[in-house]
């Protein structure tokens, strides 16, 4: 369902051409960026790999890059997965649970 990915590899990407260079100069201007970052691009184009390689060579490669996989998360849980909840809060809640979004505070959070 989610996902969090650690260590000094991560993020590197390897090519040469024209349009992958153009990628990686939009890539350094953003790495170090609060501003959110749309990817776009077709199923298994790389947008994963290049949020990757954003995280890792930015100012949030010591915090957690926490990736979630939205088609995966029933509808009727995806609040509280993304947002957490409190113990008690419906059925089932034995205890607090911070959301994914808190959990990449000061890192990454993608969402596939």
């Amino acid at each position: 369902m989610n996902r969090e990915y650690s260590g000094k590899l991560k993020g590197c990407l390897i090519g040469q051409n024209r349009t992958f260079r153009r990628v990686l100069a939009v890539i350094e201007k953003v790495k170090d960026n609060d501003a959110p970052v749309f990817i776009s691009g077709g199923s298994g184009t790389g947008k994963e790999l290049i949020a990757t390689a954003i995280h890792f060579r930015g100012a949030r490669k010591d915090g957690k890059f926490v990736v979630i996989n939205c088609g995966a998360i029933p509808e009727n849980l995806i609040e509280a997965e993304l947002f957490g909840y409190v113990r008690g809060a419906f059925t089932g809640a034995f205890r607090n649970k911070p959301g994914l979004v808190e959990e990449a505070d000061r890192g990454t959070f993608f969402l596939d």
